[in-house]
């Protein structure tokens, strides 16, 4: 089998950054990976220095089979880090891994990516192979598909990628319409759709909602673990993206055994999981999107 290269993006977090790479480590298929990792420009002054830390932490790592450090000169920001990178390098070898440096991982981690990324190769209605799964108990015991794409541990191939839209109006279009807001909604559970309005309007720059949109909008779909292989410390307030809570800890699979490939449709069950559990920790926003309803919104 031909592994994935692993691609890992930081920016200023040292002890986040570690904790990355020692948990990669521990993956045994880290000794025959490459790792490529983008180093993004500090925003001002007053980043330099933890830049710097990082940077310099960078040509110390030692475990993988080659390693390819990209420092970029400027501050991309992470969307257009995320977006630029995976697109060179999916370019490049077909098929990658991609890590944030707030992505913990599970020891089995590589070896179940690069088994379902084989797997799933061929299969056009794949689009991603996803680590990590919302802490429910009401998951199916086996891998199964939710249609869209995810962001907190993943691998793609090309194929796929291609399909990624930047333009979020043109997607949010689409899924205008087609009538589909219920849909990428959840049953309004999640406010996907207004989050890519808000990327439309400026109020975020979320490459993920666009990949998700994307996906979305060709029906393709993302295979999910039955627990997670990845675990999100990010919600320290020290991301970009992210608030404090600790409403997505999991613990991380202490076990793998390889799983057998399934008919490509989306799970009901998982379907339900996520939404029952999207209405759990937001209720907020499923009564949002309820009175919206009311109010001809979708």
């Amino acid at each position: 089998m031909m592994l994935a290269p692993i691609i890992v993006f930081t920016y200023n977090r040292l002890e986040h950054l570690q904790h990355v790479i020692q948990a990669l480590l521990k993956c045994e298929e880290s000794a025959f990976s490459k790792l490529i990792i983008y180093s993004d420009g500090p925003k001002d002054e007053k980043d330099q220095e933890s830049v710097k830390m990082v940077r310099e932490y960078l040509y110390k790592i030692v475990g993988f089979k080659k390693i390819e450090i990209i420092e970029q000169e400027m501050n991309l920001g992470l969307a257009n880090s995320i977006i630029s990178g995976v697109t060179d390098q999916v370019n490049k070898y077909n098929k990658v891994i991609v890590l944030e440096d707030d992505l913990l991982v599970s020891p089995y981690f590589l070896k179940y990516m690069n088994d379902m990324l084989e797997m799933y190769e061929n299969d056009e209605a794949v689009a991603s192979i996803h680590g990590y799964v919302y802490p429910s108990s009401d998951l199916p015991k086996c891998p199964f598909f939710i249609r869209g794409a995810d962001c907190w541990g993943w691998g793609t191939w090309k194929r796929a990628w291609d399909k990624f839209e930047s333009d979020g109006s043109t997607l949010l279009k689409v899924i205008i319409d087609r009538k589909l807001k219920k849909k990428f909604n959840l049953d309004f559970s999640y406010p996907y759709s207004r989050m890519l309005q808000d990327q439309i309007n400026g109020k975020n720059n979320s490459w993920a909602i666009r990949w998700n949109a994307s996906v979305f909008v060709e029906n393709m779909y993302t295979l999910y673990p039955p627990e997670s292989f990845v675990s999100n410390m990010g919600f320290d307030c020290s991301g970009t993206n992210c608030h404090s809570s600790n409403q997505y800890e999991v613990k991380l699979i202490q076990k793998y055994t390889s799983f057998k490939k399934l008919e490509i449709s989306e799970s009901l069950q998982g379907y339900l999981a996520f939404k029952e559990y999207f209405i759990k920790i937001n209720g907020g926003y499923f009564k949002y999107f309820i009175k919206r309803l009311v109010h001809n919104w979708i």
